[in-house]
This record gives structure tokens, sequence and C-alpha cells, in this order.
């Protein structure tokens, strides 16, 4: 975990970029970004966004976004394709023994599935769970979603109160065999990489496009 980081410019808009672990962080990312590593975990991931942003906050430096990226799993998505998120579940949440649904926190009034903000159209999105277990083989049979991973929701829930919008976006580093390691996780990682930035480089085309002058506009 680090708390070195700096804002992004994403055209006229400022992004806090969120990462779990240094693996994740390739060279083409140290190219163009450098995030706050919260370590790995839905615990860490809300710990260490909350505490950045009350800082920005007290600074007057709050982000227009926050961009939480890295990793998933996926029994089903393109492996080592990147995927923008637009909604993600809880899926360490179950209250249904006393009446509540699956993913809804008791007393909370929020749904089960959050939606994210919108990345680039024409991009792939997809549905990812977070939670705290590594997800493998047999247990991808009870998570009602097209990917998983171990932070955004968590990202998403603390964001939200700084009235702070976060989009998304994921690499699907494996789920389609069984894991017996660490590498076969890492392996794919640097593929990530690359699909990650292409990714950021395409948000940022997108939001200068969107802001720029129209024709015989003022620049």
């Amino acid at each position: 975990m680090s708390g070195t980081f700096e804002l992004s410019n994403f055209g006229p808009l400022t992004a806090l970029c969120v990462m779990a672990a240094e693996a994740e962080y390739g060279p083409a990312l140290r190219a163009r970004i450098q995030p706050l590593i919260t370590g790995v975990g839905p615990v860490e991931a809300a710990v260490q966004t909350t505490a950045v942003l009350a800082d920005l906050a007290h600074q007057g430096r709050l982000p227009d976004v926050i961009l939480c990226l890295g990793s998933a799993g996926s029994q089903t998505l393109e492996h080592g394709r990147v995927y923008w998120v637009d909604e993600v579940g809880y899926r360490d949440m179950d209250a249904s023994v006393l009446g509540f649904p699956p993913g809804v926190t008791p007393f909370l009034d929020q749904p089960a599935v959050l939606t994210l903000a919108s990345g680039p159209a024409g991009q792939p999105y997809a549905r990812l769970a977070t939670g705290a277990s590594v997800v493998s083989g047999e247990a991808y049979d009870a998570i009602d979603a097209d990917m998983v991973d171990m932070e955004t929701y968590a990202v998403v829930r603390a964001a939200a109160r700084f009235d702070v919008p976060v989009l998304g976006l994921r690499g699907i580093s494996d789920g389609k065999a069984d894991l017996t390691g660490l590498s076969d996780w890492t392996d794919t990682l640097s593929v990530i990489d690359e699909g990650l930035a292409e990714a950021l480089d395409l948000l940022k085309a997108e939001f200068e496009r969107l802001t720029a002058p129209l024709p015989g506009e003022p620049a």
C-alpha cells in the first residue's frame, strides 16, 4: 500500500486513480498516472480511499471523478480484455436469513447493485461483484455478475460520501481455469496494463472532445 499519489488531468477534469496492488501498476500506466495504491480487499480500499478524500476535501481539492482500475476474474468474459464497469454489487453481503434480499446491507438505504458513471461510448461494459475472497472454480456459480474484484464497491461507497462519481475499469486476469497459485493472476497483468492504458487514453480523448468548443466558438 502506498499513500503517494497525484491527481491526474483528463481534459478539463481532475481524477483520483485508485488501484489495489503495485503488481497491477505496470509501465504503460506508470507513463500516464500516479494512482493511490490502497492495498487488497474492500476494507483496505474503503479505509484508504476515505482517508485520502477527506484530506483532499479539507484542502479544497476533491477530484471531479475517481477512476477505480485494475484486474478482475471472470469465467465468461474474454481473458486479457478490458471492460468498463456499469454496475457493481457487494457479493459478501447476505442478510437473507433476517429477511433482507441478498446484497442489501441491513438498515442502509442502498440497492444491492450500484450504478457507476459511464465511460466512452462504444466500449465493452460488464457487471462487477466486489468481495473479500479470491474467486475460483465452482465459487463463480453463486455470483450474479460478469466479473469479480475485491475493491470497487468499497471505493464507490467511500466516494459517495463526498459526492464524487466513480468510473470503473477492469482487465480480466483469470477465471477460465481454477487458480493454483499467484502466477495464475500475475501472468496476465502485463497485457492488462497495456489495455488499461489504452482505455485511459480513450477516456481522456472523450473528455477533451466533449468540452472542446464548437466550430466558430472561441477556444
